[in-house]
């Protein structure tokens, strides 16, 4: 039997976890270095600001009095279930789908840690352009993002390769 055959999409774990360990190793550093709302310039259009959110993206319902943390942790965590299936019964060799869901995973695990310990997300990196700044993320938020757009890049690509096919 081909070995390819049978290994399945969790071979892609190992990225999950060195991203899981990336992003709270970034965070604890912020905890120790910074106090809340401190900011150092990186470089130009780029700070590590200390943040915390009690919401999803973009604060989105960080205004409320608390069960926002565990509608997004049993969210994140019902996607993170979701993603583990979806690697399991994926075969090794659809690479690309199984390197998005591994990066998506990783971040979903990553900000549930965060909530679950702090009851929040410490966030840290401040994207600017003079006076308006993008909201901050960390390593967890960039792993979901970039996984998200491979994946729809794969979604895309692959349909357009069905149509040619046909």
């Amino acid at each position: 039997m081909d070995l390819n055959k049978r290994l399945s999409g969790l071979q892609f774990l190992w990225l999950s976890l060195v991203l899981i360990v990336l992003d709270q190793l970034t965070k604890q550093w912020v905890i120790r270095v910074f106090d809340l709302y401190e900011s150092i310039e990186i470089m130009p259009y780029l700070n590590f600001t200390y943040v915390r959110n009690f919401g999803a993206a973009f604060s989105f319902l960080s205004d409320q009095d608390g069960w926002q943390r565990w509608m997004f942790t049993l969210l994140a965590l019902a996607v993170s279930v979701i993603l583990l299936v979806w690697l399991r019964r994926n075969p090794v060799g659809l690479w690309r789908q199984n390197f998005a869901f591994s990066l998506i995973l990783a971040g979903a695990i990553g900000n549930v840690i965060d909530r679950l310990i702090y009851g929040y997300v410490i966030d840290f990196i401040d994207v600017y352009v003079d006076n308006w700044h993008w909201p901050a993320f960390n390593v967890a938020d960039m792993a979901i993002t970039v996984g998200a757009v491979l994946m729809l890049l794969e979604a895309f690509f692959e349909q357009r390769q069905e149509h040619r096919n046909d």
